[in-house]
């Protein structure tokens, strides 16, 4: 979409810092809503999902496990900005590197400043699994966005299917019920909507009307 939305907000119009957080499990579309809230409210955007995944990453390079705790630590720690630009940050190892790694109290500390840090800035959207509950439980805006499983794997296969992907629908399936699975019984930051987030349910919606349905919560919870 070009322009703005009908009705938007200037940026002049809102009180700075403005924090917007979208979360959710995998391919509920949180990412490309969160990107067109923030180019249509003119803020900063940050995937922290991307985070987790550039750790994940740079273990998998190194030879080590996601899952060690000091290896996924020092990963973190050492993480570059020139880390979330990488091209080898989607895949199935990666997606399940990336959930490891999030589960590791050490990991998800050494992210967390560098998280609030950038929404304290300029205010942000952001789209995660804890923003709205840990990350910045003080946004303005909480969007839980979600969909059905079938919904959310055949979204997940197709994206593999044009990455020239040959992956059965049921094996996608599956990852993703073993990730949903991890996400939310981990310990620390478990993924949940906060209590005083609004749902979105996009199962039945495409991109347009999903950004159409979240533009209306996202304006009445700004009052503009």
């Amino acid at each position: 979409m070009s322009g703005t939305a009908p009705g938007a907000p200037s940026p002049e119009g809102l009180t700075a810092p403005v924090v917007i957080a979208v979360d959710g499990p995998a391919a509920a579309g949180k990412g490309t809503l969160a990107r067109r809230l923030a180019a249509e409210l003119g803020l900063p955007y940050l995937d922290t999902g991307l985070l987790y995944r550039a750790v994940a990453r740079r273990v998998l390079l190194g030879g080590g496990s996601p899952t060690d705790p000091a290896v996924a630590e020092a990963a973190a720690r050492a993480l570059e900005p020139e880390d979330l630009q990488r091209g080898d940050l989607r895949g199935p190892d990666v997606d399940q590197g990336a959930s490891q790694v999030a589960a590791q109290p050490a990991v998800r500390a050494a992210l967390l400043e560098f998280q609030r840090g950038f929404a304290a800035r300029n205010g942000a959207v952001m789209d995660g699994r804890d923003i709205g509950t840990v990350v910045c439980p003080d946004a303005r805006v909480k969007l839980f966005v979600t969909a059905s499983a079938e919904a959310r794997a055949h979204r997940r296969w197709l994206e593999r299917q044009g990455r020239g992907e040959s992956v059965p629908l049921e094996e996608v399936a599956a990852e993703m019920a073993v990730r949903d699975a991890r996400d939310a019984a981990r310990d620390v930051a478990p993924m949940r909507p906060a209590e005083d987030a609004v749902l979105l349910d996009t199962t039945g919606l495409d991109a347009e009307a999903a950004f159409g349905a979240a533009w209306l919560l996202v304006q009445a919870r700004l009052g503009v």
